[in-house]
C-alpha cells in the first residue's frame, strides 16, 4: 500500500482506522474444490510456507470464502520481518518445523468473498461487519485473526505506541469504499513529533 501521513486519530470523512502490520499483504482463498490459495499481492504463492494457515482456512473457513489480509510473525512479543521472510524460503517439512517454532497469523482487515456471494462492491462498512460476524464463530487463539479497527481516536492513539512491537503505523479506511484489491487506504508511518 502506499505511505502517506494521516492524522493519527480517526479523520472525519468517514474513514475508519486500523493498524498497519509488517507483513506481506496476502490474499488467502479456500477454493470451491477445498483447495487453499494464499498468495501475495504481486502473485507469488505462498501457501506451502505457512502449513497452519493453510490448515486453518480449510477447517474454519468454507469453500469460496476469500480473505484480505497478512501473514506475520511474533518473537519475543514484537513482530519479527525477518522470521516471516525466513518462513517464506520453507518449503516441506521445514515449512512444518519452522510453523512450531516461528508460527505465524494470518491478520484478516478485508472480505471480498463470503463464499455464497461477491463483496467487492459492498461498501467498506458492510464488508467490515460482516469480516467481524465470521470472526466471531473462530477460534480466537488461531492462526486466522482478525485486524482491529476503531471509530474512537484514543484506541487510535494507543496503536501508534505499539510501533515499539513492530507496528508500521495505522491504514485509513473509507467506509464507503468499494473493494479494490490495490486499494485507496491511506497508510502511514507513526507521525513524528
Amino acid at each position: 500500500m502506499p505511505a502517506s501521513s494521516p492524522s493519527p486519530v480517526p479523520a472525519e470523512g468517514g474513514r475508519r482506522p486500523e493498524p498497519k502490520w509488517d507483513g506481506y499483504r496476502a490474499g488467502l482463498l479456500v477454493s470451491r474444490g477445498g483447495e487453499v490459495v494464499l498468495r501475495s499481492r504481486r502473485g507469488a504463492q505462498m501457501a506451502a510456507a505457512f502449513p497452519e494457515i493453510v490448515r486453518a482456512a480449510r477447517q474454519e473457513l468454507g469453500e469460496g470464502w476469500a480473505l484480505d489480509g497478512e501473514p506475520v510473525v511474533w518473537e519475543g512479543g514484537r513482530l519479527a520481518f525477518e522470521r516471516l521472510q525466513r518462513r517464506l524460503a520453507s518449503r516441506g517439512a521445514r515449512a512444518e518445523q519452522a510453523a512450531k517454532e516461528w508460527p505465524a497469523r494470518f491478520v484478516a482487515f478485508d472480505l471480498p468473498h463470503d463464499g455464497d456471494q461477491d463483496l467487492t462492491g459492498w461498501p467498506y462498512a458492510r464488508r467490515r461487519a460482516a469480516l467481524e460476524e465470521l470472526f466471531a464463530g473462530l477460534p480466537a487463539a488461531g492462526p486466522l485473526a482478525l485486524c482491529p479497527s476503531t471509530t474512537e481516536a484514543a484506541v487510535a492513539a494507543e496503536w501508534l505506541g505499539w510501533t515499539s512491537a513492530g507496528l508500521e503505523g495505522l491504514c485509513f479506511k473509507r467506509l464507503d469504499e468499494r473493494y479494490l484489491p490495490g486499494g485507496s487506504t491511506r497508510c502511514g508511518p507513526r507521525p513524528r513529533r
